[in-house]
């Protein structure tokens, strides 16, 4: 629960330093802040408690993923420094809204009652609403935004009917008083199909296929730093979320949606891939691949019953340091050279060779190459899909791994083969700071997998 307050504390300070012209202190105020609560959270281990009426739970499974949300939070705000650069006057509600947006991600990871968990989606996606449009003068950017408000409204009313038909059939938001009531007599069809439309709203949030079509335009059209807030604290928030919903309450509802969320995941595995394959963005591609990566995670969902939690916090590691890296990588050439486009990393391997062993090292990780995190990850995701039954989806995802490696690779042979544009940049210091502890967490995940995949 602190974890919570201190970091709303630290948005509204953020909001108030900018009366005070505190400006310069921003960042690193932030910063450091985020820091602290990240300790303090970890000090939290091995509690197991409920508070204000079990409206937010304390336990392992919302400690490490809360430790990794505020991780990447803190990866994405030491890039903004530089990002929002031209923007000073505005930096302060820029690096608000991003705290503000960690505050529901944290929410979502920890909720105990239903309304909490609402609450979470809603002032995550509100404050990504504002971000994504935070180019005003940039059509696409506002295009963006208006599609993922549009969308995202669509989606919290179905949530938030979802919710009260849940609540109608149990008379409860709290999420043990709902398992407890569904576990002492049969649940009626209002119960399934409030449990229904729950699902297709947290699919819209997470990006699961066939709810995936606003991802694409609102990645590409949104402002780099913003598309990485979304394709890694919204998404493994959201996924987060989604298995403590499902193993908490749902249970008795999991074998009636079981062959939905089946043919969903089989849907977005072929989805993002092959739909990422014709992709000349590098940044639209990422968002293809963000969403075959939730197909992967999707595998740990339907294996729910073999207690994947240690499986998808693991993947959530892997493809959130990659997937950090990979953009800072992307911000650092789209500014200097004025392009998204997979040419833009023509021969960057000869002018800049650290950091395009950087971007080398997280495609690896993203399309599961040993020894780097990613392939651990998809091993342990993998593993329990076929321990509980799921071999086909497995072997429909592995092949979907194989296609992965073509677009992955791209990128590779754009730095490494292809003529360079002989464009001269430096790397600034924070994104170097953050590509070299996001890579070396990539390297470390993967040479010790079980130091981090045991920890639930």
């Amino acid at each position: 629960m602190k974890t919570i307050v201190y970091t709303s504390s630290l948005g509204l300070v953020c909001m108030l330093a900018e009366m005070f012209n505190l400006r310069k202190f921003i960042l690193p105020v932030a910063v450091l802040g985020l820091c602290i609560i990240f300790g303090l959270n970890a000090m939290s281990w091995g509690v197991n408690q409920g508070y204000y009426h079990n409206m937010v739970m304390i336990d392992n499974y919302s400690v490490a993923f809360s430790g990794l949300l505020i991780l990447l939070a803190i990866f994405i705000l030491i890039l903004s420094g530089n990002f929002y650069k031209n923007e000073e006057s505005k930096i302060s509600d820029y690096l608000a809204i991003i705290i503000f947006t960690l505050c529901g991600a944290l929410a979502m990871v920890s909720f105990g009652n239903m309304a909490m968990f609402f609450l979470g989606i809603e002032v995550l996606s509100i404050s990504l609403y504002i971000l994504a449009g935070s180019k005003r003068k940039d059509t696409k950017s506002n295009e963006a935004a208006m599609k993922y408000f549009l969308m995202g409204s669509f989606a919290s009313g179905v949530l938030l009917f979802g919710i009260a038909l849940i609540y109608g059939e149990t008379g409860s938001f709290d999420v043990a008083k709902i398992s407890e009531c569904t576990a002492a007599a049969s649940p009626s069809p209002l119960y399934y199909i409030g449990v229904g439309m729950i699902l297709i709203a947290v699919l819209f949030k997470a990006s699961v296929a066939p709810f995936h079509f606003w991802a694409p335009d609102v990645y590409e059209g949104s402002p780099t730093l913003t598309t990485a807030t979304m394709a890694t604290i919204a998404k493994i928030a959201a996924f987060a979320g989604f298995y403590r919903l499902f193993s908490a309450c749902f249970i008795p509802a999991f074998s009636h949606y079981a062959w939905v969320l089946t043919a969903v995941t089989a849907l977005t595995l072929i989805i993002g891939n092959f739909s990422a394959l014709n992709q000349d963005s590098f940044k639209r591609m990422l968002a293809f691949s963000g969403i075959s990566h939730a197909g992967y995670l999707m595998l740990g969902i339907i294996s729910l019953y073999g207690k994947t939690d240690n499986a998808i916090f693991y993947y959530s590691l892997a493809y959130g340091v990659s997937s950090i890296a990979a953009f800072a990588v992307a911000i650092i050439v789209a500014a200097n050279v004025g392009s998204e486009k997979f040419e833009a990393f023509n021969g960057l391997g000869k002018t800049k060779p650290l950091l395009s062993a950087a971007l080398t090292i997280s495609m690896l990780s993203l399309a599961g190459i040993p020894p780097f995190a990613g392939f651990f990850g998809k091993y342990y995701i993998f593993s329990e899909a076929v321990r509980t039954g799921h071999l086909a989806l497995v072997v429909l995802a592995v092949i979907a791994s194989i296609v992965s490696v073509y677009y992955y690779f791209k990128v590779i042979v754009a730095m490494y083969t292809k003529e360079s544009k002989e464009v001269s940049f430096t790397v600034k210091p924070a994104y170097g700071f953050v590509i070299a502890i996001c890579i070396l967490l990539t390297v470390l995940a993967g040479i010790f997998p079980s130091a981090f995949a045991n920890l639930l």
